[in-house]
């Protein structure tokens, strides 16, 4: 499967290309902090990337927050009420949580799609 993200100590970024302005954008995914980064080349937007990065992990330390990760294991989901009401009662009926019911789903579809 192509990817099209770039990794570093643990953030990812989604790449993509400005024709306007001839240059390569990044865009550092899954934190809520606004991380963007450009180069001309592979190798520049590369060392774009890793510094800004850098820059984030310095500056949460001088201001004294916790840098925030890609994933905490946590989000929030929207669906119709039907969903959400066979989901509930597959839970309760089985003993385990919405969570897990969430999870197993998550994980069948994973499996399919075959994403690591």
């Amino acid at each position: 499967m192509k990817s099209d993200m770039m990794k570093y100590k643990g953030y990812r970024a989604t790449v993509g290309y400005d024709s306007y302005d001839h240059i390569f954008v990044g865009h550092v995914f899954g934190i809520k902090d606004s991380l963007n980064f450009y180069g001309r080349s592979i190798e520049e937007l590369e060392n774009s990337f890793h510094d800004s990065i850098e820059n984030y992990l310095e500056s949460c330390e001088r201001f004294g927050k916790v840098p925030e990760k890609e994933f905490t294991g946590t989000f929030n989901i929207r669906t119709t009420p039907v969903i959400h009401e066979k989901a509930s009662i597959y839970a309760a009926e089985n003993g385990i949580t919405l969570n897990q019911v969430v999870t197993m789903a998550m994980e069948k579809f994973l499996k399919k799609v075959a994403i690591n």
